[in-house]
């Protein structure tokens, strides 16, 4: 073969020194259909709104768990530091109050048996957690 210049509609690879028309991806002659290209927003529109939507319900998710966690927390911190003269049995009810000088103390006094300033009731898990319980029957 010369090395003179190929006409543009003749694909030729210089390279491999052969002709490559049928391996191309692409139409390669002048008659071959128009390549229009995809209008590819509105797809990416929609998938950015639908993965933004699924994110911000994730965070959601993991801010309600940090929150109850965070609350875990100090009501654990609040009972631990609280004064005790017992070792708590863990499943058992114990209620936290207040004494005159504001400082913390469990108790297994029920509220409705005594006037101390009531704080909250608490359960010891077996993990040695405190457990706030809402609804305290009598």
């Amino acid at each position: 073969m010369n090395s003179a210049k190929k006409p543009d509609a003749v694909v030729f690879d210089e390279l491999q020194k052969k002709y490559d028309a049928a391996l191309k991806p692409y139409a390669t002659n002048v008659s071959a259909p128009v390549i229009k290209t995809l209008d590819t927003i509105a797809w990416k529109n929609r998938h950015i709104h639908a993965v933004n939507k699924q994110i911000d319900a994730k965070y959601k998710a993991l801010k309600s768990e940090f929150d109850s966690l965070m609350e875990q927390f100090e009501y654990n911190n609040l009972v631990y530091a609280a004064t005790f003269n017992f070792e708590p049995i863990i499943g058992f009810t114990y209620h936290l109050y207040r004494d005159a000088n504001e400082e913390a103390f469990l108790s297994v006094i029920a509220p409705h048996e005594c006037n101390f300033d009531y704080v909250g009731t608490f359960k010891l898990t077996a993990d040695k957690m405190w457990q706030k319980i809402e609804n305290l029957e009598n």
